[in-house]
């Protein structure tokens, strides 16, 4: 079965924009527009921004919502922040919810032997916890490209979060590479993506701000593609729009975009 939830992301609320610009709604703005749109569950954003313990529960509970997993970025083999980690998963297993690890970054030659021990130890404080992590390729950083992520899947035994936006902008292909990893797909985000952006800068958080990250059906990703390929998936698929607020945006705004994605999703592949 699939349930389908959305993220503060797609709203402007993430670890780049949480108390750092003026304009990020707030967390019940954010899960009162996730409720409406009548979406299942949400991702939990920063540490803290939807709350922890029982205000975090209570938040959920009263609009009938799961939490579906949390984003940790880490740098693997480096300066890894395992106690944020830890706290992470602290929130995570009264849930049940997954663990969404990534690699912080930022793109650089790759040290495969420290990446993928970082890798292991969080996997190992995660499954000591009774939780299954996952891991969310991601543009930006050292695992970004279809090699790349082939390469982390061959050295590690995690599970894989299949970004579609992300995978398009790194030049894969989702339904590729759904049929090619589908035995560690445990998780997916659905986003679509707009390369016309990317071909007119060469830098990532341009683009990021540019809008790269548009509404299902409005970019290149062959969604209806994906989703006939994806037939039998059963888990959490996230909708994400990344969106960065600029000044004198209005987060209503983004609200409606997620509105229509999620009407996009019944309308175009039943879900």
């Amino acid at each position: 079965m699939i349930r389908v939830a959305n993220a503060p992301v797609s709203y402007g609320a993430f670890e780049l924009t949480v108390g750092v610009l003026p304009n990020v709604p707030g967390p019940e703005e954010v899960l009162d527009a996730i409720a409406e749109a009548g979406y299942a569950g949400t991702e939990l954003g920063p540490r803290g921004y939807l709350g922890e313990d029982r205000a975090l529960r209570d938040r959920l509970e009263s609009r009938g919502l799961a939490l579906a997993g949390g984003f940790v970025p880490i740098r693997f083999g480096e300066d890894a922040n395992f106690r944020e980690l830890g706290a992470t998963l602290d929130i995570l297993i009264g849930f049940g919810a997954k663990p969404v690890l990534a690699d912080a970054g930022p793109r650089s030659v790759v040290d495969w032997g420290r990446l993928t021990d970082g890798v292991a130890r969080s996997v190992e404080l995660a499954r000591a916890r009774g939780l299954e992590p996952t891991f969310h390729h991601h543009m930006g950083s050292r695992v970004q490209t279809p090699g790349e992520i082939e390469r982390l899947l061959d050295l590690t035994d995690i599970g894989l979060l299949l970004d579609t936006g992300h995978l398009a902008a790194a030049g894969g292909d989702a339904v590729r590479s759904l049929r090619d990893w589908r035995d560690r797909i445990d998780h997916v985000h659905v986003k679509d993506v707009r390369l016309d952006i990317l071909r007119t800068t060469a830098d990532w958080d341009d683009a990021w701000r540019r809008g790269v990250f548009c509404e299902l059906g409005a970019g290149d990703v062959d969604m209806e593609s994906f989703f006939a390929e994806l037939n039998g998936y059963s888990g959490w698929l996230v909708v994400e729009q990344d969106w960065i607020p600029g000044p004198g945006d209005d987060a209503a705004e983004a609200a409606a975009a997620q509105a229509r994605n999620r009407r996009w999703l019944a309308e175009h592949v039943g879900l």
